[in-house]
């Protein structure tokens, strides 16, 4: 574990700037279209939930995770939320040395040390357990404070990420971070609902909860009153075997996934996945091991999460997974699930991990963490 310093984290942000324009073949940087000279619309940091969840509607494409611990005698956490809230809505508002905020979201959360020494029945005071396919350091498990920045153009996510570690330094120990993105947005088997594809080839996400109905079923908390407006954030980095999983042919990993992989059709069909169609012989058209059955809500008795992957390279290939839920058990009871059988997650190791209860929303007059820290 490492402190956090400007030495620590600085390269986070210029590295894939550089790796993202050296990507662009073909591009003049220079002579940018109308849409780009524009920029993305701005993301309101204030309201009943913080921004960065639903808001914006479309994840950004980039995106920075800090996980770190408060360090004893620093002042306490009640202090340190009203300080980064406050640097939130300032970098959200005025951006950093001259670069406009474009869609920046910054999501703070805390980590079950924190929420068990307020009240140990609140929601987000339980630790996750361990599943199978671990390999987890120390210092890769659990964690006080969690803080999610991001933002369409790396360079903005790469200015805050710099003035949130300049506000942390000597407060927090940095436990780990990554950096990761998301593809280009394509059309879903779905009707209106777009996602990103993942390292594996396939797209992320298509079964969520949509609309303020399925969102407070779901997502948000509705009490205890000091996290109304909260949610349980799950962060969990995966390394993928992606030279084994590319060995597959195609028909293998639909068969795998349960989707066709250029369509993102369940294999059942057309429209939500089956989970009782068969062929004539009795097979399951969406076979029994496949990842949409495993991880599919109604198949594990639990309501839906909202699930966001995003693509890694270091420090190694893989995914980072975060899901946002307002019940533990809807992760806890679908990662055991896809334990006990789970042909897609046989290429997937857990690298990193923890939980976080992502504090209500945050305004002038109710400062970040308020309801819980003083």
């Amino acid at each position: 574990m490492s402190r956090t310093t400007r030495r620590g984290l600085v390269g986070l942000g210029v590295a894939s700037a550089v790796g993202l324009a050296a990507c662009r073949a073909g591009e003049d940087p220079a002579a940018p279209g109308p849409e780009a000279a524009a920029g993305p619309p701005a993301v309101d940091p204030n309201g009943a939930q913080q921004a960065g969840i639903v808001r914006p509607a479309l994840p950004q494409a980039q995106l920075v995770s800090l996980v770190l611990d408060v360090v004893d005698g620093a002042g306490g956490p009640g202090p340190l939320l009203r300080d980064l809230g406050a640097l939130v809505v300032e970098l959200t508002d005025a951006g950093v040395q001259g670069v406009a905020p474009g869609d920046l979201t910054v999501t703070v959360g805390v980590g079950p040390r924190l929420v068990a020494a307020v009240d140990p029945g609140l929601p987000g005071a339980s630790e996750l357990p361990e599943f199978g396919r671990e390999e987890i350091a120390e210092h890769g498990r659990g964690g006080d404070l969690w803080v999610q920045v991001c933002a369409t153009d790396p360079l903005v996510v790469s200015m805050a990420v710099s003035s949130v570690r300049a506000l942390l330094e000597d407060r927090t120990t940095l436990r780990w971070s990554q950096r990761a993105w998301r593809g280009a947005a394509e059309d879903t088997s779905d009707k209106g609902v777009r996602a990103a594809r993942n390292v594996q080839g396939f797209q992320d996400g298509i079964i969520a909860p949509r609309g303020s109905d399925e969102l407070d079923a779901s997502v948000w908390l509705a009490g205890p009153e000091p996290v109304v407006g909260g949610t349980i954030a799950v962060v969990r980095r995966f390394r993928i075997d992606v030279d084994a999983w590319r060995a597959l042919s195609t028909g293998e990993q639909e068969a795998a996934v349960g989707r066709e992989r250029a369509s993102s059709v369940p294999l059942s069909g057309k429209g939500d996945p089956n989970l009782t169609a068969k062929t004539p012989d009795g097979r399951y058209l969406i076979p029994a091991d496949s990842h949409v059955r495993r991880a599919h809500p109604l198949d594990v008795g639990v309501p839906m999460m909202l699930r966001r992957s995003y693509s890694i390279d270091e420090p190694s290939p893989g995914l980072l997974f975060i899901s946002f839920q307002n019940t533990l058990r809807a992760f806890t009871a679908t990662m055991q699930r896809l334990d006990e059988s789970d042909r897609m997650m046989e290429f997937a190791t857990t690298t990193a991990t923890g939980t976080f209860l992502v504090l209500p929303g945050h305004s002038a007059t109710r400062p970040l963490g308020s309801t819980l820290f003083r």
